[in-house]
């Protein structure tokens, strides 16, 4: 396992690149720890794929470096970096059992005999292909190979960091909650290094320590799933993770007061905001209250969606969701609070100042 350090990390495709535009990843500078499970998310297109093969070393980055426990690897082949990567699409020996598959890694760097046994039977009933351990990988269905791609990346206790690139997209929705319950334990028992990467907010927020949330070819915030719930960094954060997103609204900030519209909401801090900037209030659906007291709003819809409601209603002149509980009441004259230690300021796109 080896602490992954990026140094001042930029890559553009074309050749010559001239401005910041131009890098399909923007500079990436971040420590990773030794034996940390993050999660690199973002939409498509974001560089999320672009990062982990620059780590892989299957692309080699148009600026700055990259360490495994402080050796630079920047300009070392895939081969010579001791990691393992599961592609999105299963790679696997078709003409090999399942057992096979998973111990050719092991045989190639000639461990024992007894140790690869051991450790292939660990592995194969992990991920539930025990009664397929004698099966040619041939006949297998698209979720069962990708299991033995994932099973071949795990199999290896020697590697510097595993490394999954949507791993599991082929993989029912029942086996994705197993599998990554595996991981996690599998984490815990071993203490590998893990970087996947995913779309989804809800593999990464359960499968990792660590949530790396990537956006236009950077990375704009590094925290743990209630860091990056409660006090998103960037509004795209904020509208990324959770469901519904962070209501984001327009704000003109005076002091301490930030007026939405006609509606005044006293913060419990000045934030500092540079003349001209963009500034935004951003609270979540959850810490609207809903109730007789407060701003009045007009609701359009009510979403029931089993154990809570979403409503969408207009606020002094903005459209916000609101969370309720399956049972909340809905006043016949519907009006809003804030939860003030919910309330983050933006400016810019970028959270400022305070923790309310």
């Amino acid at each position: 396992m080896a602490r992954i350090d990026l140094e001042h990390i930029r890559h553009a495709y074309g050749e010559k690149p001239a401005s910041a535009a131009d890098y399909a990843l923007k500079e990436v500078h971040h420590e990773w720890s030794d034996g940390g499970a993050y999660a690199l998310l973002g939409p498509s297109g974001c560089g999320k794929t672009t990062l982990l093969n620059i780590i892989s070393g299957l692309l080699q980055p148009s600026e700055g470096r990259i360490l495994f426990d402080g050796k630079d690897v920047t300009d070392l082949p895939t081969q010579e970096r001791n990691i393992a990567q599961v592609f999105q699409f299963p790679v696997i020996y078709d003409t090999m059992t399942v057992y096979d598959n998973l111990a050719f890694p092991l045989r190639n760097r000639k461990v024992p005999e007894a140790d690869v046994d051991r450790r292939v039977r660990e592995i194969i009933e992990m991920i539930g292909l025990g009664d397929w351990a004698r099966r040619k990988a041939r006949g297998l269905t698209a979720d069962q190979k990708q299991k033995i791609s994932l099973g071949r990346g795990l199999v290896r206790s020697d590697v510097n960091a595993i490394l999954f690139d949507e791993p599991l997209t082929v993989i029912d929705p029942h086996m994705k909650w197993q599998l990554r319950s595996q991981l996690k334990k599998l984490h815990r028992q071993f203490g590998f290094t893990m970087v996947y990467v995913t779309h989804d907010q809800t593999e990464a927020l359960t499968f990792a320590d660590k949530v790396v949330v990537m956006y236009d070819g950077e990375i704009v915030q590094i925290g743990t799933p209630a860091e990056l719930f409660e006090r998103p960094s960037h509004t795209f954060v904020g509208y990324f993770i959770g469901s519904p997103g962070m209501n984001v609204l327009p704000v003109a900030i005076d002091g301490s007061r930030a007026r939405i519209g006609e509606t005044e909401i006293v913060l419990d801090h000045a934030p500092a905001i540079a003349a001209g900037a963009k500034t935004e209030l951003g609270i979540r659906p959850e810490f609207v209250r809903l109730g007789r007291d407060g701003t009045p709003v007009r609701i359009a819809k009510i979403e029931d969606i089993g154990r809570q409601k979403i409503v969408r209603a207009e606020f002094s002149g903005q459209s916000i969701a609101i969370v309720i509980p399956e049972d909340g009441e809905i006043p016949a004259e519907p009006r809003v609070t804030f939860d003030p230690a919910a309330v983050n300021i933006y400016a810019n796109s970028w959270r400022v100042g305070g923790e309310g």
